[in-house]
């Protein structure tokens, strides 16, 4: 739970100083870590991201993470004043979004040399949705977020990176416009907000790959008869390729382990191509 926020004021948003994003101690030194520790635990005295890094590297497929502006707006000046701004203060807020861009940008570029070619592919993560659709317009995301998005995708592009965008909510209105700016793959998928990946991939399959959908209600229920449904119909979405399997947000305290394992077991009995479902 915030308590405060860095920026209170819209006046203060121009005032606002950012850390250096080449800073090398966000790469190689070890710390405290809030986003991998998960909800409102730290992760304490970790070894460094690039010790981390080296220690998968060979074994593992490994994505960087960045986040795209509105992800970091809310978190500097709160989600109320970041959607009320958005429309009392649009000038000034577009003003530091875009500087909050150019600030990831860079922390990206920055990530990716720590890197060293041990990258796969990189996360965007952001969310720009809540269950019933976006938290603010189309048109908005467009003006105002689309374009650093797009700045982020095509430097990973550069760097032979794919990109995975990971948004919480029902967030399909900027699906087309997620295309068109080259994303190659979205996450989680929430079932609980009415996306369906199966119908999904009708739309936009060839055109943007889909990570997750797995409902986690169905795992928290316990019953193999239903985990085994939902796998086996999900798994329909990766026919041509285009799906990678994974729940559609985190795994509950209330998902037993055999529930998981068992989702697991069916699919790699049934997740074998070609797909006989």
């Amino acid at each position: 739970r915030y308590e405060t926020f860095s920026v209170n004021r819209p006046e203060e948003m121009a005032s606002f100083e950012f850390e250096s994003p080449s800073d090398s101690r966000r790469f190689h030194s070890a710390g405290d870590d809030q986003i991998n520790g998960v909800g409102d635990d730290l992760a304490r005295n970790i070894p460094s991201w690039d010790d981390r890094v080296n220690a998968y590297a060979n074994d593992f497929c490994l994505f960087g993470s960045v986040c795209e502006p509105f992800e970091y707006l809310w978190r500097i000046i709160g989600s109320e004043n970041a959607l009320i701004w958005m429309a009392t203060e649009a000038n000034s807020l577009t003003a530091f979004v875009d500087r909050i861009g150019d600030f990831l940008f860079d922390l990206a570029q920055a990530q990716i040399e720590a890197g060293n070619g041990r990258l796969a592919g990189m996360y965007i993560w952001g969310d720009v949705a809540y269950l019933k659709g976006m938290l603010f317009g189309r048109k908005r995301w467009n003006e105002v977020f689309k374009p650093h998005v797009k700045r982020l995708i095509d430097l990973c592009h550069a760097n032979n990176l794919m990109t995975i965008y990971h948004g919480c909510g029902n967030a399909s209105d900027i699906f087309e416009d997620l295309v068109e700016i080259g994303l190659d793959c979205y996450n989680p998928l929430e079932a609980k907000s009415g996306l369906d990946v199966v119908e999904l991939k009708k739309t936009y399959g060839g055109r943007l790959a889909f990570c997750g959908n797995i409902d986690v209600r169905v795992l928290e229920s316990g019953s193999k008869e239903a985990i085994e449904k939902e796998v086996c119909y999900k798994l329909q979405a990766a026919k041509g390729g285009g799906w990678i399997f994974q729940s559609d947000h985190s795994i509950t305290s209330q998902v037993a382990p055999e529930s998981y394992e068992w989702a697991i077991e069916v699919l790699r009995e049934k997740g074998n191509y070609p797909l006989v479902l």
